[in-house]
């Protein structure tokens, strides 16, 4: 099976990588190893990913819009040029008060 990652040794800007699609979510690998991932989302207005975990630390990284995101029961509101850290097995939510992108880089500990 191929994998479907970014091309290396090219010029790109995460901003223009993916499209925002209505009433979806759009996302696309950077890069996919056995120590973790790279990709990219692009949210519509009132999209959002439902409170799960994840065994390993995640950062994201707002590219454009406003995200709501919730770690463990705290509520952020992050917007572009924001980033936060969501910690190994801690519950987290993401929710797009406008439509936004974000970079997801997961390290797996």
């Amino acid at each position: 099976m191929e994998k479907r990652e970014f091309e290396k040794d090219k010029i790109f800007r995460f901003d223009q990588e993916v499209e925002y699609s209505g009433g979806s979510i759009v996302s696309k690998n950077v890069l996919k190893r056995d120590t973790g991932n790279v990709s990219l989302f692009a949210f519509d207005k009132g999209e959002g990913l439902s409170e799960h975990t994840a065994p390993f630390d995640a950062i994201v990284q707002i590219l454009d819009g406003k995200a709501e995101i919730t770690v463990g029961s705290n509520k952020h509101l992050l917007g572009k040029g924001d980033s936060i850290i969501m910690p190994a097995n801690i519950p987290h939510a993401l929710m797009a008060v406008e439509k936004y992108k974000m970079l997801l880089t997961m390290i797996k500990g």
